[in-house]
């Protein structure tokens, strides 16, 4: 079985009230088209981030109005479809609330977060309690590049380095920002599923273990009770329609084959058959292959307790 492990769909309302996105982003025949085209069994609905939360007045109301859309295409089609509910996250008391309206009530088996706010990445202490949560009810975590002003925009502002640079530094840091706060180690029965490899985390973790080691020595870094790669092997990662040799090497060697998600990134990449026939070039077996398209995706989603 193939899951798209990041792939998605906006309202119309969302559509047009951001400053990016199409009306491609909304179209859910096209999609399933798509899907059936590359033989892909089911998808899991992320939201991609955007600023229409500036036009329609906050946060609690987008979250409301998407999680409500994405209920109605997942109990119309639940064989094809599963929900990854977005929360007002500048509300500790009403992020929870809406995790529980939107796993209890409306279905969702995963929540899709952006990798910050506002500049308040996920290591805040605001997520607490919906990360007690979620560990309790083994609701994955999907983390999405935040696109809105990232990480490093305030300096440099531009339309394609941006998204080839700032968003997969914004996940970068908050990998690091989580591992330092010790988020991955007080909750180890959370989920963590990131976009994109996980940013340059993969590339970078050998640094990790050497630069922690050697400030180690002269105490001048809090001790994390492990080397830091001990702790980023925990995480799972989606590869994004991504085609790169180097990207899968590096996080095979991290992660494993049993920590990687295969994901399209659609309708931003809509050569879903080519990301796909993509893994035939890896030096995997057949078993790892079947794990990454969707094995892994689906243990992880057997163990929602819900």
């Amino acid at each position: 079985m193939i899951i798209d492990a990041h792939c998605h769909w906006l309202p119309e309302e969302i559509i047009s009230n951001a400053h990016f996105f199409s009306k491609a982003w909304g179209d859910i025949e096209a999609q399933v088209e798509a899907m059936e085209k590359a033989g892909i069994q089911k998808a899991v609905l992320t939201y991609p981030t955007t600023d229409a939360h500036r036009r329609m007045g906050s946060l609690r109301k987008i979250a409301m109005l998407y999680n409500e859309r994405v209920a109605a295409i997942v109990k119309f089609q639940p064989e094809r479809f599963i929900g990854a509910a977005i929360l007002p996250v500048d509300d500790a008391k009403a992020m929870v609330a809406e995790f529980r309206r939107a796993t209890q009530d409306l279905g969702f088996r995963g929540v899709s977060l952006a990798t910050s706010t506002d500049g308040v990445f996920l290591d805040d202490e605001r997520y607490e309690r919906l990360y007690e949560e979620a560990q309790k009810y083994r609701v994955p975590i999907f983390v999405h590049p935040q696109i809105v002003k990232p990480i490093g925009s305030q300096q440099v502002d531009d339309p394609l380095l941006t998204p080839v640079i700032e968003y997969i530094f914004e996940t970068t840091m908050c990998v690091g920002k989580l591992l330092m706060a010790e988020v991955f180690q007080r909750f180890p029965d959370l989920t963590w599923v990131f976009a994109y490899f996980g940013g340059v985390t993969p590339f970078i973790a050998h640094r990790y273990d050497a630069t922690y080691g050697m400030l180690r020595s002269i105490n001048f870094v809090k001790d994390l009770g492990d080397v830091p790669s001990n702790f980023l092997r925990r995480i799972y990662v989606d590869t994004s329609g991504d085609r790169t040799l180097a990207n899968y090497i590096s996080s095979l060697e991290l992660f494993g084959a049993g920590h990687i998600l295969w994901g399209s990134d659609y309708p931003a990449r809509r050569d879903i058959g080519a990301s796909i026939g993509f893994l035939d070039s890896l030096s995997v077996s057949d078993t790892d292959k079947k794990s990454i398209l969707g094995g892994n995706l689906e243990r992880i989603l057997k163990q929602v307790k819900l």
